[in-house]
């Protein structure tokens, strides 16, 4: 039985090492092929090397791009050229200007191709393929290859290493060879080496390509990938890989989820100046956990169009509700023309009209900036259909300031939804108070109301995500209110005691000048 086992080990050593070499050098070749095919495609593609073509010297700009393609990509040559097979580049500088040894028909006729070819650099894989303008007129040719010579080369590694593997794997004997090989067949699911090499190439391509933020920590709540996504979503450090979790300058509240061990759907978290949506779910083998996978999708251009649609969807209903109002005053109207009673009927109308124009006209003259006006307007009409009283107090006093509008609508909008919804919960009469303010370079908003106020407990986590009165744990707005501040350098307090909760703001104007350190009083 030794005998006989160790006599097909060797032949199947032996078969193997030929059968490894046939197919790595095909693999070779087909590497080769695709890799010179795609940097020839990539670079005829480019908008570079078609304006190069129509320059009266066009080495002097192509060479170095091509040198430095050729380098990056790992090729022995990129040769750009002319229709003629007037070579513009080449990696001998001295072969700049002379004919392109090789056929060209198939790319002048729009078709891409390789090729095995003796050129100046000897016997090479290489790829031919056009250089089209917008009308899809053949301008020029590039073609990009690699030296027989350097595969071999290669191939040579490959066999020495196939060589070597398989006098191990003969001098440990026929018991070994059969158990190592039923536990790789475990571990691998039964695939080839081939294919889990393509597989982890595939994968690792994936996880770079998408825009999606993904991270892999371990057992030991170690980082031990992140892609491209999440290192710029999270602004992960270079050497972030192999870190605890709790290194990582993370937000707390998003280093505890990736250590919590727990599985995560569709989670808020806050970072400095984005608004991510978290997943986790926890890897198992058998009851053991290995880690956790983690997704990150960046929410935040969505959150602010979402605020901007319920501003919107509020305005609509404020509409909506005073198109009904006008349609019953104007059947009042008609109806005390119709019983004669014209004079009441234009002191009805008038009274109406001059008490909405007062209040455009105090909002607009008070406050100047468009976007400011225009929020305040609606908030004021949606917070008197829910029956709290909205003012303005008479000291504000507001120019256009230079500061992002989607900004102050999160700040000044999400402290008016949060008063009138403190209000409506307090004591009647519901009330809501506002007062805006630039000067000595500094911009000041200051929110109050009539409702329960705050505790000191409460007042310090009112800004902490999920923190809300109605005890639901989805709390954002007041959130999204401090990280917007944090990001335009200002300040926010928040006043408790007595009745109501005062939120008070201070952002700092472009220009000299320290912002207002004493609050003026509305």
């Amino acid at each position: 039985m030794l005998t006989l086992q160790i006599a097909v080990v060797g032949i199947t050593v032996a078969v193997g090492t030929l059968l490894t070499f046939l197919h790595i050098r095909q693999l070779l070749l087909d590497e080769a092929s695709g890799t010179a095919k795609a940097v020839a495609v990539s670079v005829a593609d480019s908008p570079a090397v078609l304006a190069a073509l129509a320059d009266p010297d066009p080495s002097a700009a192509l060479q170095p791009y091509a040198e430095k393609v050729r380098r990056e990509a790992g090729l022995d040559f990129i040769t750009i050229m002319s229709r003629e097979g007037r070579r513009y580049t080449h990696p001998n500088p001295a072969q700049i200007g002379g004919r392109f040894l090789g056929n060209t028909a198939p790319a002048l006729a729009g078709r891409t191709f390789t090729e095995t070819y003796t050129g100046t650099l000897g016997p090479s894989v290489r790829a031919v393929t056009p250089v089209r303008d917008a009308g899809g007129r053949v301008r020029g040719l590039v073609s990009a290859g690699i030296t027989v010579e350097k595969i071999s080369a290669q191939l040579r590694e490959q066999i020495a290493t196939a060589a070597l593997t398989g006098a191990i794997g003969l001098s440990a004997g026929t018991a070994g060879t059969f158990l190592v090989g039923a536990r790789l067949r475990r571990q691998t699911h039964g695939l080839r080496s081939a294919e889990l090499s393509r597989m982890y190439e595939y994968h690792n391509a994936i996880l770079h390509a998408v825009r999606e933020g993904l991270l892999l920590v371990d057992g030991g709540h170690r980082l031990t990938l992140a892609n491209d996504g999440a290192r710029e979503l999270l602004g992960l450090p270079p050497d972030a890989d192999g870190r605890h979790v709790a290194d990582l300058g993370l937000p707390p509240s998003l280093a505890e989820s990736l250590t919590s061990g727990d599985d995560r759907e569709d989670e808020i978290h806050l970072t400095g100046d984005r608004v991510l949506v978290v997943n986790a779910a926890v890897v198992r083998s058998g009851a053991r956990s290995l880690g956790m996978v983690v997704t990150l999708r960046d929410h935040t251009e969505l959150q602010a169009l979402t605020g901007e649609l319920d501003a919107e969807r509020g305005f609509a209903e404020s509409l909506r509700s005073a198109a009904h109002e006008a349609a019953n005053r104007l059947h009042t109207v008609v109806t005390l023309v119709e019983l004669g009673r014209a004079d009441q009927a234009v002191e009805f109308a008038t009274a109406e009209l001059k008490a909405a124009q007062q209040l455009t006209d105090r909002v607009v003259g008070a406050v100047r900036e468009p976007v400011l006006a225009a929020l305040l307007l609606g908030k004021t009409a949606e917070a008197a259909e829910r029956g709290v009283e909205l003012s303005i107090s008479p000291e504000s006093e507001l120019d256009d300031v230079a500061l992002d509008g989607r900004d102050l609508v999160t700040i000044v909008g999400n402290l008016i939804d949060n008063a009138v919804e403190a209000a409506m919960t307090g004591p009647p009469p519901a009330r809501a108070a506002v007062h805006l303010r630039a000067g000595d370079g500094g911009f000041l908003v200051r929110v109050s109301d009539s409702g329960p106020g705050l505790g000191a407990g409460e007042a310090k986590d009112a800004f902490r995500r999920g923190w809300t009165t109605k005890g639901d744990g989805r709390g954002l707005g007041l959130a999204m209110v401090g990280q917007a501040v944090r990001r335009l350098g200002g300040t926010i307090e928040v006043e408790h005691g007595g009745r109501g909760a005062v939120f008070v703001v201070r952002l700092p104007l472009p220009g000299p000048g320290p912002v207002a350190g004493k609050e003026e009083q509305p």
